[in-house]
């Protein structure tokens, strides 16, 4: 280290946050860090020329007038805004953004001559309160909305500061560095006195930027189009890649009736050709969106979406629908005492006229409709069908509805009014939707098994794919680059995009629309609104759009008030029908927790929730459909075997008339091993059916003769023995009765469930050791490969710890203490931990006895 010259030590300084400590572990070290020339191109190799001033003021103690005047020619960008901060911070006579102590660290010499300096540059440097450029730039941000003559900022104003004193903000953590797209949009002249001074327009501002020039006024609702439409070809003359994005002119097409001026300054750029895309095709997809979110039932977007579409009209059949919804769920038309004609009036002026059988059908299979006479009346009376038409067309649509989750109340009214409908949904469930082992995807595409869905009774609560589809995002969903930035973000579903990504000019002619931004259904002036109360921080700020965006009410999939279809069918069909088999099957997949707790209550409020003779019965196959798929099973399921649920292998041992089936053979070579134990006797209360009963076999020892057998007594004729004696033999009785108990073995409902989960738990053993040497083989490595287990696995090893230890302590109370274990575990099985546990404490009782 002492060899190496100075430059190389100089190199090494500039990659240190903080070359102090090595600069005092050698004299030849510490001489080179002392020259001026290597401290000032300390700052400006570290942090570069727009803030090397900032940072090196805060380093008073090794600043002298030599190291000020090196970074001055070596061209440290100095504004009259930072010398103004800097003097104010210094003498406290203002408060700004930097709270540490700053410039105040530098001695009083050296800071006069860095006034005298910095001074120097410009022709005047005020220092009065609220005279400082930062003031005035922050004014004319605030004024931005109001009329040209109430404002006390003029442009020429902002243009001197920018051009004749370089402002700028010299530091990322200044606020006003966040507010500098937003001067942009509002006068995009400044653009080049911007880049002059060092800003570089990125174009993750695009957005931010084109939304602020289209924003409306409050105070000024007289005619904007050419002032926005000059701010646009300005800034789009100044800076090719600053081009108006597909996700604002969604925006503003959303303010079409609110923001007239910039809805038709956005028609003149679209007929002049200065858009980089159709127009039409956007509100196209634009109204597309609403097909299935809840936002469809506001009148203000019902008025929006039918001014879009006499402006662009579509022959779009999605855009048919939604426009057709508009019509129905406008002004309560369903229910009025005269919907057909009340209809038809609605559907006329937008041309929709005449109504097909699909558009009945697409109409009552809407989440957002639940009323079905007014539709059927109009089918009638404008449509002419006949009976036999509408007949088909309501069992369209209650069969469609069963995936429809939210359509409980369609079908209940349906059902009632249409009582044949009640067997129809039934056969069409389980002929369509029964669910077998061999439906599902292969063991081995882990791909395939945990992005499987079942079609009903999914939760449409949770952000899954399904939730996705049916949100009606008929839109493009392309993702736009450079949509989150570290100061504005543009749209919450784009706060975990990538940063980086192409800047250059968008050619149109690519027909690459993933650069040209995503369509969603808000408005501009909320999009504005988010952006400038967002955090600045990324990771807070998708925190933010997650729970605080704007109107995301509006884009659920789902009615306010609705009735959830699992619900319906639980209250509709009996507990012990295939109807209700086939849904519980359904929610056991799709882990819908709602579900399953209505699948696992009473209907009567009354009842005790912890029988489970009103409940839909769980089976073995539900756990072999879920570890078939690896995904773990709903803390509900183990509930209900807790709570004393019947066993059966599936669904066909209780909807069979016939006794449950005996347990079938298997064909798997994994051997349960069971001791002769004394289970629980299972209550009665809870066995649907007869439960097989296996009775231990009689001792082999003959019982002995009297003679043998007779014991010579030693009590006293007419004592207190004699009363001792006859209690003694009430006792010994108990004691016989009880003993006789533990030779009888009755297996219960819990025990039965503990075997079954145990040969379950030893085949995903199995599989899982198998799974490892695969890979072993496959990719050899040093030492053994770690392979994650399933999510069923690794929740079947805990919870049927706790049921094993369930149905011991249930046989310790009714037997005592000494109740023997039964013993469940095979070869394969990997619940070791338990095993040893077990073992060392039967050891214990064993010695203590």
């Amino acid at each position: 280290m002492q060899r190496l010259c100075d430059e190389v030590i100089e190199l090494i300084f500039y990659e240190l946050d903080d070359p102090t400590a090595l600069t005092l572990t050698s004299k030849h070290f510490h001489n080179v860090s002392q020259d001026p020339y290597v401290r000032a191109h300390y700052f400006l190799n570290r942090y570069g020329r727009m803030d090397a001033m900032f940072w090196a003021l805060g380093r008073g103690k090794i600043m002298s007038d030599k190291v000020i005047d090196i970074l001055i020619s070596s061209g440290a960008y100095v504004s009259r805004y930072l010398v103004q901060v800097a003097i104010h911070h210094y003498f406290r006579s203002a408060n700004h953004f930097i709270k540490t102590a700053w410039v105040r660290n530098m001695s009083i010499p050296v800071f006069a001559h860095f006034m005298k300096v910095a001074c120097g540059l410009f022709d005047e440097v005020p220092l009065g309160k609220n005279e400082d450029d930062g003031y005035f730039f922050a004014v004319f941000l605030k004024e931005s909305r109001l009329p040209p003559d109430m404002k006390s900022t003029k442009w020429e104003t902002v243009r001197d500061i920018f051009g004749k004193y370089k402002f700028i903000p010299f530091s990322m953590k200044d606020p006003l560095m966040v507010q500098l797209p937003i001067a942009l949009a509002i006068e995009p002249r400044l653009l080049p006195y911007a880049e002059a001074n060092g800003f570089h327009m990125d174009t993750k501002y695009r957005d931010f930027v084109f939304r602020k020039m289209f924003e409306k006024m409050a105070l000024n609702n007289g005619e904007r189009s050419d002032d926005i439409l000059r701010n646009v070809r300005e800034l789009r003359r100044l800076d090719a890649r600053m081009f108006l994005s597909r996700t604002v002119a969604a925006e503003i097409c959303m303010e079409s009736k609110s923001n007239e001026s910039a809805y038709r300054a956005l028609k003149i750029l679209d007929r002049t050709k200065e858009l980089l895309f159709d127009l039409s095709t956007v509100v196209a997809e634009l109204i597309k969106l609403f097909v299935n979110t809840r936002s469809i039932t506001s009148a203000y977007t019902i008025n929006v979406l039918r001014h879009l579409y006499a402006d662009f009209p579509s022959t779009d059949p999605t855009v048919r629908i939604v426009m057709l919804l508009t019509a129905c769920l406008s002004d309560n038309v369903l229910v009025q005492p005269n919907p057909s004609g009340t209809l038809k009036s609605k559907l006329e002026p937008l041309g929709l006229l005449p109504l097909t059988r699909k558009d009945i059908v697409d109409i009552l299979t809407n989440p957002f409709v639940e009323k079905h006479s007014a539709l059927v009346d109009f089918a009638k009376d404008e449509m002419n069908l006949s009976s036999s038409d509408i007949k088909d067309i309501l069992q369209e649509v209650a069969v469609k509805c069963l995936k429809i989750g939210s359509k409980g109340k369609t079908l209940k009214k349906l059902v009632d009014c249409h009582p044949y409908l009640h067997a129809v949904l039934q056969e069409n469930a389980v002929q369509c939707y029964a669910i077998n082992l061999d439906d599902l995807p292969s063991y081995d595409d882990e791909e395939a098994c945990a992005t499987y869905e079942a079609p009903l009774c999914r939760d449409f609560n949770t952000s899954s794919k399904a939730t996705r589809n049916s949100s009606g995002a008929a839109g493009l969903h392309s993702a736009e680059p450079n949509a989150s930035g570290e100061a504005i973000a543009t749209d919450g579903r784009e706060m975990d995009e990538d940063e980086s990504g192409n800047e250059g000019p968008v050619q149109a002619e690519t027909g690459n629309t993933s650069e040209l931004g995503i369509i969603g259904q808000d408005t501009l002036s909320s999009m504005i609104r988010q952006d400038e109360m967002a955090p600045t921080r990324s990771r807070r700020r998708s925190f933010y759009f997650s729970y605080f965006g704007s109107d995301t009410t509006g884009k659920l999939g789902y009615p306010t008030d609705f009735i959830p279809v699992g619900r319906w069918v639980k209250e509709r069909y009996p507990v012990r029908s295939a109807m209700a088999a086939t849904f519980l099957t359904h929610a056991v997949i799709n882990n819908n927790t709602t579900l399953l707790h209505v699948f696992f209550t009473c209907n009567t409020p009354s009842t005790n929730y912890v029988s489970t003779s009103q409940h839909v019965p769980v089976t073995l196959k539900h756990f072999r459909l879920l570890a078939r798929l690896g995904k773990a099973p709903n803390w509900c399921l183990y509930h209900e075997i807790e709570n004393g649920a019947e066993f059966y292998f599936s669904e066909e041992d209780y909807l069979s008339k016939q006794p449950p089936a005996t347990e079938p053979k298997r064909c798997s070579k994994v051997k349960v091993k069971s001791k002769e134990t004394s289970p629980t006797i299972s209550r009665l209360s809870t066995q649907a059916g007869p439960s097989k009963v296996q009775v231990s076999p009689r001792a082999t020892k003959r019982r002995p003769r009297r003679s043998a057998a007779a014991v010579m007594s030693y009590v006293i004729p007419d004592s207190d023995d004699e009363a001792i004696v006859e209690d003694d033999d009430e006792n010994a009785v108990v004691v016989l009765m009880t003993m006789q108990a533990k030779k009888r073995k009755v297996e219960s409902n819990l025990q039965r469930w503990v075997k079954h989960l145990s040969v379950l738990l030893a085949e995903e053993q199995k599989k899982y050791k198998e799974k490892r040497k695969r890979l072993e083989k496959s990719a050899p490595s040093e030492g053994r490969r770690r392979v994650a287990k399933s999510e069923f696995h690794k929740s079947l090893m805990v919870n049927l710890r706790s049921l094993r230890k369930l149905d011991l302590d249930k046989r310790k109370q009714l037997y005592g203490p000494d109740a023997a274990e039964d013993d469940y575990f095979t070869e394969d099985d990997g619940d070791d931990e338990y095993r040893e546990r077990t073992t060392r404490a039967n050891k214990r009782r064993r010695v203590t006895t």
